[in-house]
């Protein structure tokens, strides 16, 4: 039977793991209101730029552009852009990224390999382990997550898609639904994917505009900033994704640390009052044997 010491020593150690999963669960609760602030306003944006480079890639021969054709090497492999959290203590956000990152790996290995760009400590460290080809890392992007940083991101994906390094490219994150609920979606972002019924796309007849430039010139100009647009909105998600589930695991913890407090202490005082019934029979026996 442990003494009472230890057990004093342990219920302090448990109060003082609260505190931090509490102090944690608070900085994550401030900081995801601005995340899901950014992450609302950057999905309408995103949203109906899709629908005007499709209506416009529906009026354009599909060959008029290097982003909209399919690729000219089909045996070279498709990237796989997977973007994680820099930091633990979140739940299952990490695991379930690498879960699907390996699922898409496995099921589009069967005669190519799948070449990755890892955003994201976690992702990294975990593939970068296993050999995987990598094409591009980046750590350290989400303390402030900026549009430069999916230029980047965007940048590099494009020009391995263009000069036939790559033959589609897609995007793996956490999309924000809830503080309870993320969702991990993999989206194909090149060669750029038609809207239909089932995605969103409008049915029936559609107007027909007049465009000054051509069609032509202004998917040069639009194509590009769609990916990095949408490359953005990936990582908003996750960041709002990363602070939601932080914050519920964090909760989580800290209510489990109160539970643990409590049995600590009631089974210390249980270890206490056995003590001093022992002391009492001493001394009761001690009297009677006088």
């Amino acid at each position: 039977m442990p003494s009472l010491i230890d057990i004093r020593r342990r219920v302090r150690a448990v109060k003082s793991t609260q505190q931090i999963t509490k102090a944690m669960k608070m900085v994550s609760a401030s900081k995801l209101r601005r995340a899901q602030d950014r992450v609302i306003g950057a999905r309408p944006y995103a949203g109906q730029m899709l629908r005007v480079l499709n209506s416009l890639a529906s009026r354009v021969d599909p060959e008029s552009h290097a982003l909209l054709r399919e690729s000219e090497t089909p045996t070279a492999p498709p990237l796989l852009i997977v973007v994680s959290a820099d930091r633990g203590l979140c739940g299952s956000f990490n695991s379930n990224v690498i879960k699907q990152a390996s699922a898409f790996r496995a099921e589009h290995s069967t005669d190519r390999d799948v070449a990755m760009a890892l955003v994201g400590r976690k992702g990294r460290d975990f593939f970068m382990r296993r050999g995987v080809d990598v094409r591009y890392e980046v750590v350290n992007l989400f303390q402030h997550v900026k549009f430069s940083h999916a230029q980047e991101i965007a940048q590099s994906a494009m020009e391995a898609f263009t000069e036939g390094r790559v033959s589609s490219v897609y995007l793996l994150y956490n999309e924000f639904k809830s503080v309870m609920s993320q969702k991990v979606v993999v989206e194909r972002m090149l060669p750029l994917p038609r809207l239909t019924a089932e995605n969103g796309g409008v049915t029936g007849p559609q107007v027909d505009y007049l465009y000054e430039p051509s069609a032509e010139e202004i998917l040069t100009t639009l194509v590009p900033k769609h990916v990095e647009i949408q490359v953005y909105r990936a990582l908003l998600e996750s960041a709002a994704s990363e602070h939601a589930a932080r914050m519920t695991a964090m909760d989580a913890a800290t209510r489990n640390a109160q539970e643990m407090v409590d049995k600590l202490t009631l089974y210390m005082n249980k270890v206490r009052q056995a003590a001093i019934t022992r002391e009492i029979i001493e001394v009761v026996s001690g009297a009677q044997a006088l």
